[in-house]
């Protein structure tokens, strides 16, 4: 007798199991609001990079293309600053490489191309290579 009295105990578990999973939008809020919460909760980590995008890559960019288009505008003459500070004229240029004249003597030195930091825009005379 407590055999069947068990076994009826189990049925009927299951039929209230049954019951719920069938009521129809018993389980789409919880499903609904735990996208929502997810969303949410991803917000501020989107936020941060689009801030981040916009105010340091972006820029970062921008100056590294400006630096670039202005190392392949490089040509014999240019009065040009290298990244240690010297300052000189471009006298020959081999694919990744510079060959400066500097100083009263006209010293030849050679550089790589990516050293130039900026090209001068002070019109110096040859003789005495002073900057006004």
């Amino acid at each position: 007798m407590k055999f069947f009295s068990l076994m009826a105990l189990e049925q009927a578990a299951v039929d209230t199991a049954a019951a719920a999973a069938t009521t129809p939008g018993a389980e789409e809020v919880p499903a609904q609001m735990g996208i929502i919460g997810t969303l949410i909760s991803l917000l501020p980590m989107v936020l941060i990079f689009v801030i981040f995008y916009f105010m340091l890559i972006r820029p970062q960019r921008k100056k590294e293309k400006k630096v670039q288009e202005m190392l392949n505008a490089l040509k014999v003459g240019d009065r040009v600053s290298t990244i240690g500070g010297i300052y000189g004229t471009i006298t020959n240029i081999k694919d990744d490489t510079l060959e400066l004249s500097v100083g009263k003597d006209n010293v030849k030195l050679i550089f790589a191309r990516w050293a130039i930091r900026q090209v001068e825009d002070v019109a110096i005379e040859n003789d005495s290579e002073v900057l006004n």
